[in-house]
């Protein structure tokens, strides 16, 4: 008969608990926004011409939008933004945002409207040893009565 080592259940009162948490740990990243806006997606670009296409799932209504550029300069032109009644709004974008700045702010309309999907066509401008840039779609949430 094999007798018990008293600290194994020691290891397992304490070891077990750390590991639990660490591993419950979120991996994701929080970024600052300005108050009203909100983080409709987000994606890596490359360096060729690349075509996104956004489902936006917020039921918010939306009065602008804005490009925000993290790490490397980004071209970014060719915005299309479907609504959910159907309607589709091209601005005219033809634009280079540098690393960590935001594009200009695209007016959607002042009553606000809910977004299906926005396309989009960019690309990372710069050298490929840098790595590419990250883009972020930011939304400007109506607010009725300036709440």
């Amino acid at each position: 008969m094999r007798k018990k080592l008293p600290h194994r259940k020691y290891l397992v009162l304490f070891v077990l608990p750390i590991m639990l948490l660490s591993s419950c740990g979120s991996s994701r990243r929080s970024i600052g926004l300005e108050e009203g806006w909100e983080l409709l997606s987000e994606r890596k670009v490359n360096f060729v011409r690349d075509k996104d296409e956004i489902d936006v799932e917020s039921r918010n209504q939306f009065t602008a939008l804005r490009f925000k550029v993290e790490d490397r300069e980004v071209r970014l032109n060719n915005l299309k933004v479907y609504f959910d009644n159907g309607d589709k709004l091209e601005p005219a974008l033809d634009e280079t945002i540098p690393a960590n700045q935001s594009s200009r702010i695209i007016d959607l309309a002042l009553d606000g409207r809910r977004i299906d999907k926005i396309e989009f066509k960019y690309r990372t401008t710069g050298n490929v040893l840098k790595g590419r840039a990250n883009v972020l779609v930011i939304g400007k949430k109506y607010a009725p009565y300036g709440y």
